[in-house]
């Protein structure tokens, strides 16, 4: 045999079956590659369309829910443009109201700068006028007649009161059976030399105050003629009051201490309406004292009617039982003597009574 052909014929064949099977193997690998790529294209585009329908769903939600929040700002912005309209609108009339406003009072103020530049001028002409003492404590007295006028009722108070003495009060205010004097003669005159002359001539005002209030007390406070402890002195200015408390004498007594320890009150304006109220209510206290008296008095007498009427009452009490007895008796009587009547009618003789049955005695 010749083996180099045998061994040739080999190779060839085996040579050829590989072949065969690389190729058999290669086509298998490319059917199994197609049906891969044919299942990823179905996944493909099996995701692709999943995705197109979410992709659709979340593009219509997005725009419906753009198209809300414009519709809201939309709105939104229409209330704004109104609010800020109504606001502008608002301010514009509250700015000319303002300006109308300042406009008024600047003419107010105008008139009330000319009103008090007349007022300090007639002051200055009724000061020159009436410059005297005498007139100014007139003035006085006419303010504080005004006062008591407008405070107490016409009968509690009276104007120029004059004592056994011969002195003459200014006003005397009428409390039960006692007196309140009150002196309206203040002296001005020191006041005004000390604002001309400073605080050297607060001495010389200090000095006169202390006199006036001697001098009401000696003069106006008359226990024998009803006058109570005190009397008031009238300073007709509250500027002048509060000088006067913040004064001092010499010692360092302030000299509405020593007025008091005078049983002088100093009084201003303003605190002489609250002691006038303080006499009202004692005033009025008084009244309902003495209508409680009248009260306690028709009690009594109302007391003694009432005993007479319980007297006499008891009295026609006593007459009426006594009356009620006889009638009574006689009805009792009556009832007999119908009975005895009703017996006569039928003919049978009443049974005469057990004392006209007896025999008298000879």
């Amino acid at each position: 045999m010749n083996w180099g052909v045998i061994i040739a014929i080999v190779v060839v064949a085996a040579g050829v079956a590989a072949w065969t099977a690389a190729t058999w193997t290669q086509r298998r690998t490319e059917r199994e590659a197609f049906a891969l790529r044919q299942e990823m294209q179905n996944l493909l585009v099996t995701q692709a369309q999943g995705l197109t329908a979410q992709l659709g769903q979340l593009s219509q939600s997005v725009t419906q829910q753009l198209g809300q929040v414009s519709q809201q700002v939309q709105s939104g912005m229409a209330s704004t443009g109104t609010l800020v309209s109504d606001a502008q609108r608002a301010v514009s009339v509250q700015l000319q109201s303002a300006t109308t406003i300042m406009g008024t009072l600047q003419q107010q103020l105008g008139k009330v700068e000319q009103s008090g530049r007349d007022l300090s001028d007639a002051a200055k002409a009724i000061e020159g006028v009436l410059g005297g003492a005498k007139t100014r404590g007139l003035l006085g007295e006419v303010a504080l007649e005004r006062m008591l006028a407008d405070t107490l009722p016409i009968a509690a108070y009276e104007m120029q009161h004059r004592f056994s003495s011969g002195e003459i009060v200014d006003a005397a205010v009428r409390f039960g059976d006692k007196l309140v004097p009150i002196d309206s003669k203040f002296p001005l005159d020191d006041f005004r030399r000390m604002l001309a002359e400073g605080e050297e001539a607060r001495k010389g005002f200090v000095v006169a105050v202390r006199n006036h209030a001697d001098a009401i007390a000696k003069k106006y406070i008359v226990p024998g003629e009803n006058t109570l402890d005190f009397a008031l002195m009238f300073v007709p200015s509250e500027g002048v009051y509060y000088e006067l408390l913040m004064s001092s004498d010499s010692k360092g007594v302030p000299l509405d201490v020593y007025c008091r320890q005078k049983h002088v009150i100093p009084v201003s304006p303003n605190s002489l309406y609250a002691h006038l109220s303080v006499i009202l209510m004692g005033l009025k206290g008084l009244q309902i004292e003495e209508n409680a008296l009248r009260l306690h008095a028709s009690l009594s007498g109302l007391k003694t009617q009432w005993d007479n009427f319980a007297a006499v009452y008891e009295k026609l009490g006593t007459h009426l039982r006594n009356a009620q007895q006889s009638y009574s008796e006689a009805d009792r009587k009556l009832d007999r003597a119908r009975d005895a009547l009703d017996q006569m009618a039928q003919g049978v003789l009443p049974e005469a009574p057990a004392k006209a049955l007896e025999t008298p005695e000879k």
